[in-house]
């Protein structure tokens, strides 16, 4: 199979507990825990890096469909969370994203925008089958 990126995404961490740079095409960031679990909350946990790549794929998605239909929904906001549980010996994780507009959506819209939502490749990653091979 071929690889989505032509370099891959790269990561460091020194003695600094947490605190991990990312690096990917012409970019850096920082990756931290939050300074009650240990870190010093220098930049976004791994759970809100996976919620922010969702937030931006649904927003870019939507967008693309919302200025090809030519829909006057100039703003798109959205908010997520999740929560975890144990349900039956196997950990759950749900994901709660709530989208919202600065314009009057009509009802055949918002369920339209609903099912455009979930075809963004976040959506669709996150609810498929993943598979991580691991090698040291």
């Amino acid at each position: 199979m071929e690889n989505l990126f032509e370099n891959d995404i790269l990561g460091h961490i020194g003695t600094q507990k947490y605190l991990c740079n990312i690096t990917w095409r012409k970019g850096q960031f920082l990756m931290d825990e939050p300074e009650n679990t240990g870190g010093k909350d220098l930049g976004m946990d791994p759970f809100s890096t996976l919620l922010a790549s969702l937030a931006g794929c649904t927003l870019s998605t939507l967008r693309m469909y919302i200025d090809r239909k030519e829909w006057a929904i100039p703003e798109i906001n959205i908010s997520l969370n999740l929560y975890q549980e144990t349900l039956d010996g196997e950990l759950t994780t749900t994901i709660k994203r709530n989208i919202t507009f600065s314009e009057e959506v009509s009802v055949e819209q918002k369920d339209r925008l609903l099912i455009i939502a979930d075809k963004c490749p976040i959506s669709k990653l996150l609810k498929g089958n993943i598979t991580i091979n691991t090698s040291l």
